[in-house]
């Protein structure tokens, strides 16, 4: 095995640069080996010293680029109103990975968003936060369509990957470069949620997307289903962190099961109401970083 270090000049003054990028984080971790590689797994914002730290970027030669993986919060599940009316899924989180990225010396932040918070009675779904790395970001997922309050908002919002249709009738919203659009609500049965490897379907979520970075493969981004209506049965969740919509309920304590963290999954949609009943759909999944590069041969 080699480390591959080239030494420029002679003597006292010779320096050292190693062919391989050489980098520690988070909080100075020295990453994981596999094979003859490294990777890096951010489950949190890590800013400074404590983020991504170069400490030599490779050569031609060698290797010197890095493999990234970044992805972003998904978003929250629309609740239900006392009318019957479910909400749509929330959106995965945008899912963008890339070869052959090039990463400057010294220390980079990096930014992994959370997840949206869920409708409920009192508030309405939010879209998933933003993730970054170095030039990269991904796009937080579009919240699902909530029907609970008196501002009526029944369409998914965009996003990383948009969010359901609730109501029965609203539309689904549209995703972003690096995600998929969340489905229109139909024929009385509310939208699912898109994920980062297909669109939301009516009811289910979309699925996410499958990634072999820390050395097995792991599907992540996936959709919220949209929450079960008068009409209509809940949707199952995205694979890859989407969570399932709740049923139709008469005594308000169907709220839909929140998403894992680190998987960027959309949340649930609330089940319809009925009385004085009003479920919550799910909160979305926080996001995750991942970095790899070849540090030997």
């Amino acid at each position: 095995m080699s480390f591959g270090y080239q030494v420029l000049g002679f003597g006292s003054g010779a320096t050292t640069i190693g062919k391989y990028v050489n980098a520690v984080g988070p909080d100075g971790a020295a990453g994981t080996v596999d094979g003859d590689y490294k990777y890096h797994t951010f489950t949190a914002t890590k800013t400074g010293s404590n983020g991504f730290t170069v400490k030599s970027t490779g050569t031609s030669g060698g290797s010197n680029t890095v493999e990234y993986l970044v992805l972003a919060g998904g978003a929250g599940g629309g609740g239900s109103n006392a009318y019957y009316n479910g909400g749509g899924g929330g959106g995965g989180g945008g899912y963008r990975t890339a070869t052959g990225f090039s990463v400057s010396l010294g220390n980079n932040n990096v930014t992994v968003g959370a997840g949206g918070r869920n409708g409920s009675n009192g508030q309405d779904p939010n879209n998933g936060n933003d993730s970054v790395f170095s030039s990269i970001t991904s796009d937080g997922g579009g919240a699902g369509g909530d029907p609970q309050h008196g501002s009526d908002i029944p369409n998914g919002q965009d996003g990383g990957s948009g969010g359901g249709g609730g109501q029965g009738t609203g539309t689904g919203g549209d995703g972003g470069t690096y995600g998929n659009d969340g489905a229109d609500a139909s024929g009385g049965v509310n939208g699912g949620g898109g994920g980062a490897g297909a669109a939301g379907g009516v009811a289910d979520g979309g699925a996410g997307t499958a990634s072999s970075m820390t050395g097995s493969s792991v599907t992540r981004g996936g959709g919220g289903g949209g929450g079960g209506n008068s009409s209509g049965g809940p949707g199952d969740g995205g694979a890859g962190g989407g969570t399932a919509g709740a049923p139709r309920s008469s005594v308000g304590d169907s709220n839909a099961s929140y998403a894992d963290a680190n998987t960027g999954g959309g949340g649930g949609g609330g089940g319809a109401g009925e009385g004085t009943a009003n479920s919550g759909g799910a909160a979305g999944g926080s996001g995750i970083v991942v970095l790899r590069y070849k540090f030997q041969n």
